[in-house]
């Protein structure tokens, strides 16, 4: 008997991109239980920077986990998670969902002019 070994709506099934966007949403869902205004901005998760940044942006610094771009020219406010580095730096899915999560509090914390203990108490104890 062939077939899959998983159901696809079992998470075993999910790709690493998929299950990344998920830790993301979940982080995501999270803050905007303390934050409303987050419903606003579009999280978007690509897998490494560059795609239209200048490439000298952070050349000289380590490879950004995270951006966070303001509103403009009508366009919403934006937060990228780049899933390659993050990955990179983490070792398994639960390191990884905290890494993630960290990620996210701080460009929200950028975006909305705060630190991120303000947008989320409990970051940098987990």
């Amino acid at each position: 008997m062939r077939g899959p070994v998983a159901p696809p709506q079992v998470p075993i099934s999910a790709s690493r991109a998929e299950s990344f966007a998920d830790l993301v949403q979940d982080s995501v869902d999270r803050l905007e239980r303390r934050w409303p205004q987050l419903a606003d901005v579009d999280f978007m998760v690509l897998d490494v920077p560059g795609g239209g940044a200048p490439a000298d942006a952070w050349q000289d610094e380590s490879v950004p986990l995270g951006t966070a771009v303001s509103a403009k020219d009508g366009r919403p406010p934006v937060v990228v998670v780049y899933r390659r580095p993050v990955e990179i730096r983490s070792k398994g899915r639960e390191e990884r969902a905290l890494l993630v999560h960290e990620v996210v509090v701080e460009q929200v914390a950028e975006l909305l002019g705060l630190t991120p203990e303000s947008v989320d108490p409990r970051y940098g104890e987990e």
